[in-house]
């Protein structure tokens, strides 16, 4: 796989030319000109290379090499470091990956590591604006997070059109363990996407608030859209996440009272069962005189009173609801 998936030069919102990594040092030296560079996975070598052309800060270049960073923005010396989690949707799987940048105020870097969709798309809806290009690394980056965003949103969106199904589920009297795992699962993916789309607000925070050598006053307007996206995102799936864990709790609590209805009639047909048990033990004791032993109505009437017994408090005990 090719490490380099693009690398262009940009004047005055127009692309000039592809850049070879060896001749970015260069370029970024003419006047009004920034390089877009796209580039995934790539090695330690590599990267170090492109440190050199961009003169890139040790630390950022470590984490960009480590992967599995938390979402942040840093900032070294005139350049700027970001994280940003990434999803993407593939076969009802949600997958997630980085997206690392670099930029400063006459270049752009992004490194993906794991899943991400191609930025071919974001790059030429760039290229399709470009009095905004023309402001510089700025407008590419707000592009970038702008993406990576609305696929937060694309996945709540998947996950709200299973919900009804997963929540009709749990209000049920039964307890269904495949329907318990399957809400887990669901609250898991919310949670990491709620903890990826949180720290979306601070780095669009401080972007609006400093750093206008890459994002110009003209910008900010978009980022503060990207920001309010990403609030969405935390509130749709803080919503989700407390709404099922009030249905796991719902179908917890009617489980418990179909239970306890099952023990209730359970000690209703015991206390029927009683009678005649307590009856009929008394003809396993030593006595050596029992009236009814001898009485040829004995029997009968035994077995008469115990039967009337069981009626009269089988009928208290349907009357109360517990047989």
């Amino acid at each position: 796989m090719d490490m380099v998936v693009n690398s262009v030069a940009y004047r005055a919102g127009r692309r000039v030319c592809d850049v070879t990594v060896d001749d970015i040092s260069e370029m970024i030296k003419e006047p009004g000109t920034f390089v877009w560079v796209g580039l995934r996975q790539p090695d330690s070598a590599f990267l170090r290379k492109i440190q050199e052309e961009f003169s890139l800060h040790d630390l950022a270049i470590e984490d960009a090499l480590a992967a599995h960073q938390h979402p942040k923005i840093e900032t070294y010396g005139e350049s700027l470091f970001i994280v940003a989690k990434t999803t993407q949707l593939v076969a009802d799987t949600v997958q997630y990956g980085e997206t690392h940048i670099f930029a400063g105020r006459n270049f752009l870097v992004t490194v993906r590591h794991g899943a991400s969709s191609s930025y071919a798309p974001i790059r030429l809806r760039a290229e399709q604006t470009p009095e905004l290009l023309a402001k510089g690394p700025g407008f590419a980056l707000y592009c970038i997070l702008d993406s990576i965003v609305d696929n937060y949103r694309s996945i709540v969106s998947h996950f709200e059109a299973g919900f009804d199904r997963i929540e009709s589920d749990m209000f049920r009297s039964e307890f269904d363990q495949t329907a318990i795992a399957t809400l887990y699962e669901l609250r898991r993916h919310l949670l990491t996407l709620r903890n990826a789309a949180v720290p979306v607000d601070d780095i669009c925070k401080q972007l609006i608030r400093f750093h206008e050598e890459v994002v110009s006053k003209e910008l900010r307007a978009y980022l503060r859209d990207v920001q309010d996206h990403a609030r969405q995102v935390v509130i749709a799936t803080d919503d989700m996440r407390e709404m099922l864990t009030n249905a796991m709790h719902v179908n917890l609590a009617l489980v418990s009272v179909r239970q306890n209805e099952v023990v209730k009639r359970l000690a209703g047909w015991g206390a029927i069962l009683a009678v005649p048990t307590v009856i009929f033990s008394m003809y396993g004791m030593n006595f050596e005189w029992m009236p009814e032993l001898k009485s040829t109505w004995g029997y009968p009437a035994t077995l008469l009173i115990t039967i009337t017994g069981c009626l009269i408090l089988y009928r208290k005990l349907k009357r109360s609801g517990w047989v």
